[in-house]
């Protein structure tokens, strides 16, 4: 079955607290059930990992390089804005796809949220659609994958 790697970066994991005028009032715990959902829905295994450290959200897409994984959907949170490390790690290697996702559209919010320096290393880029730009995100690896062979 294949595998993928669902990331969220800072603050994440606050869904349904932080700022619901922007995210929603849905939690973290209902955006991994859809996932799953989802997941089984298409037969994927959807790992899915969140984390306020830019560091382990780094080794962690590192070691997707050799634990069977075969997409990695993201959505980095701030870090999109600023890391360059976080993008060297998403560039390292060009064996699977990776879309970056945003619940948000952030081409329409605060000057500083329109660029994105973590974009240039995934395929593609799924904005303001919610929570569904997961499942969007998954779709697409899912198709990269079968179009690839």
């Amino acid at each position: 079955m294949r595998k993928i790697l669902v990331m969220n970066g800072p603050n994440l994991n606050f869904l349904g607290i932080r700022d619901k005028e922007v995210y929603g009032t849905e939690s973290y715990d209902s955006l991994i059930q859809e996932i799953h959902e989802h997941a089984a829905k298409i037969g994927v295994v959807a790992d899915c990992f969140q984390s306020n450290s830019e560091g382990a959200l780094i080794d962690r897409i590192q070691l997707a390089y050799y634990d069977g994984t075969e997409g990695i959907v993201i959505n980095p949170g701030a870090y999109t804005h600023y890391s360059y490390a976080l993008r060297d790690a998403l560039d390292s290697y060009h064996t699977f796809p990776k879309v970056e996702v945003h619940i948000s559209d952030i081409h329409a919010r605060e000057s500083f949220r329109n660029v994105s320096v973590t974009a240039e290393a995934c395929e593609k880029q799924i904005v303001g659609h919610g929570f569904k730009g997961y499942l969007e995100a998954m779709d697409f690896i899912v198709d990269s994958l079968e179009h690839s062979v």
